[in-house]
Formats: structure tokens, C-alpha cells, sequence
């Protein structure tokens, strides 16, 4: 054992990517400034896949990928002091895992939890009661964190709040030259719970172009502009993370139009359009209130409403100037709080903290 500290990845780290990083080709990767920040190992599907075997490939068949990671971490329980487990979907299997068959003392658990509040997960916390092997809850919306408190009866220092982050290294515009275009350009990105058909109706026949970058690396939902008539001067494509940084930069402003949530949808694209110095208009929704303050960094619209939506977009067009101060305005914020680099450095302190507790309460499983 080199790590006192094990990180999952539920996904499969590509074999070029500290090349692509140092290439400039896209942003460095969460789990990889995590690793370094935590002396952590990390595991993701090919590992857990390659060290689990017969019976691992079992388990995918049974319940994906995340199911055997989950089983992966659980074998190694004995070498670390800590596993991080980077979703609820290998989290919650891990912390039943611990329950219902690990004999003895096990690492110390820490969840990083997305959304927790549907029924499929809450399940493992009402009927099989598993939130006693998940020492802390690392939650990026405050929503999700008073819901995990007040439902489960946690103390307040078991769950805990810590913004998103972007790479403000690559999202940054000093790596790029905004085009010159013929008239002014705004855009919309991600999957997660997109309500497209609201700014398709909003922006149609506006003097705007609009792009929509509908792709995510991460959500499994279907591109909600399908089926939709698209007006003309709305483009809907997919987009590498390079070419995403140049699309903020051609753009006057983002555009994240939510279905109501509570959680933290967006969040990826909202902080990348704030690094690169663009306002942001978003759906006031539940889940999305902890980064973006009305009037300051862009301007909040009610969900599903068209009309608002095209008189905040007609309003940010219409005042340039507005918009480049909401911009910087939100640069300066990811530069205090929501970068990859104090991201990493807050998460680890989560981590020493929690094995100092152990270390002074050896008896404890908070």
C-alpha cells in the first residue's frame, strides 16, 4: 500500500489523458487533482473490471459497472484508510457492501452525493439504513443537504456543503480570440434536465444566433431538442470540450434553461461560462441557487416560461455592458471558490479531518 486514500472513478480514465492535459486538448480532470491533492489511488471500471474477474463481469450483468467498482473498493477494504467513492452509484452499493458483509473495522467512507432525493436511492437509506457506513456526505447543493439532514436525522457535520469547480486554467479567455461575428451569438449547453423546448419558443425570431451544444460526457438523458421544430436561427450540435471553450468565448451570454430540480444540473456548463467572463441566465429552480446571485453574475428566470426567459435574453442583449460586468463578476467568483485547484484542497481537508477524528476517537464511525 502506497495511499492511505482510495478514489473511485465511475468511468474509464483514457490512456492519453495527462497527454491531452498537457496538450492543451481539454481540462485537467477532477479525480486526477483529487489523486494528487489526497495521495490517493485511484479505480475506475477497467481496474475494477481486470482485478475483480469472473465474478466481477457477474455483477456488471447484474447491476452495470458501478456495482462491480463498488465490489472492487469493498475487496481492497483492508489496504486504505479512507475510500472516496465519487457518486451514489457506487457509494450506495459500497456502504451495503459494508453492512451486510464486512466483519470488523473497515476505511473511513466518504460519498460524494449528487442527488440523493428520488426513490430508487432512498431506499438504501429508509429500508436497508446504510447511512452508517457513509461517515460523511459531500453534497454540492444545499438543497441536498438540508433534505439528507432533516429525512435521515444526520448531524450537520456529517453532510457536507462544498461548491462545484471548474478548471479556470483551461476555461479561461486569454486561450482564445472571440470571433468576429455578423451579430451577436448566445448559447446553451449539457443534457442534464434541459428544458431546450422553453428557449427554442423563447428564441425564436430573435435577432440572435443561438447555439446549443446538446452533449454531456455524464448524463444519459436524451437531447431534449429532438422531436422540436428548431427555428432558424438556432444551431444544435455536439461539441469537444476544446470547442466549447471557443463557443463561450463567441457568445455574448450562456443560456441554462432547467426543468425544476434539486439538484445541481448545469452546474458543469454554468461555472465554465463564468470562467470564460460570461453572464449567465439560468431557471430559478430548487437545485441551482448556490453559485449564480440575480443581477450579479446574470439573471434568474422562472422555469418553463418563455416569455421571461426571451425578456431576460432581450434585456442582456439589449445592456452589453451589463453583461461583461455579470461576466467578470463571475470570473472573480470561480477565482475565490469554485476552482478545480480549491476543489481538491477543500476535499482533502474533508478527508484529513475525518481520519484525525478517527485517529482521536478510534471507537467512532462518524
Amino acid at each position: 500500500m502506497t495511499n492511505q486514500v482510495l478514489l473511485t472513478v465511475a468511468g474509464t480514465i483514457p490512456a492519453d489523458l495527462v497527454d491531452q492535459i498537457e496538450r492543451g486538448q481539454r481540462p485537467r480532470a477532477d479525480y486526477l487533482e483529487l489523486a494528487r491533492h489526497c495521495g490517493a489511488d485511484l479505480i475506475d471500471y477497467a481496474r475494477a473490471h481486470h482485478e475483480t474477474g469472473l465474478f466481477g463481469r457477474l455483477l456488471a450483468r447484474l447491476g452495470g459497472a458501478d456495482l462491480t467498482l463498488a465490489w472492487a473498493c469493498f475487496r481492497h477494504r483492508h489496504r486504505y484508510q479512507a475510500i472516496i467513492t465519487d457518486g451514489e452509484q457506487v457509494g450506495l452499493p459500497l456502504a451495503t457492501l459494508f453492512k451486510f458483509l464486512a466483519l470488523g473495522k473497515r476505511p473511513k467512507h466518504l460519498m460524494i452525493t449528487h442527488i440523493i432525493s428520488v426513490p430508487k436511492k432512498m431506499f438504501f437509506l429508509d429500508v436497508l439504513r446504510v447511512q452508517d457506513h457513509i461517515d460523511r456526505f459531500l453534497v454540492y447543493a444545499t438543497r441536498q443537504k438540508h433534505f439528507i439532514e432533516q429525512r435521515w436525522k444526520l448531524a450537520p457535520e456529517r453532510v457536507l456543503f462544498t461548491p462545484f469547480m471548474v478548471d479556470s486554467r483551461f476555461f479561461a479567455l486569454e486561450h482564445v480570440e472571440p470571433a468576429h461575428l455578423a451579430r451577436p451569438q448566445i448559447c446553451a449547453v449539457g443534457l442534464e434536465r434541459r428544458d431546450y423546448p422553453t428557449l427554442l419558443q423563447a428564441v425564436d425570431g430573435l435577432p440572435v444566433d443561438v447555439v446549443i451544444a446538446a452533449a454531456s460526457p455524464w448524463s444519459k438523458r436524451q437531447d431534449s431538442t429532438a422531436g422540436q421544430r428548431i427555428p432558424a436561427n438556432v444551431t444544435v450540435r455536439r461539441f469537444t470540450q476544446y470547442e466549447l471553450r471557443q463557443l463561450y468565448a463567441d457568445s455574448a451570454f450562456l443560456v441554462m434553461p432547467l426543468e425544476p430540480v434539486e439538484f445541481q444540473a448545469g452546474i458543469t456548463a454554468i461555472l465554465e461560462a463564468m470562467a470564460m467572463e460570461r453572464a449567465v441566465i439560468c431557471s430559478r429552480v430548487a437545485g441551482q441557487t448556490d453559485v449564480i446571485r440575480d443581477q450579479e453574475h446574470g439573471l434568474y428566470v422562472a422555469p418553463g416560461d418563455p416569455v421571461a426567459l426571451r425578456r431576460a435574453i432581450e434585456m442582456l442583449l439589449a445592456n452589453p455592458d451589463q453583461a461583461a460586468t455579470m461576466g467578470r463578476n463571475g470570473r472573480l467568483l470561480v477565482m475565490q471558490a469554485m476552482n478545480l485547484d480549491q476543489y481538491a484542497e477543500r476535499l482533502n481537508g474533508f478527508v484529513q479531518a475525518t481520519l484525525a477524528r478517527v485517529a482521536r476517537t478510534p471507537s467512532s464511525s462518524a
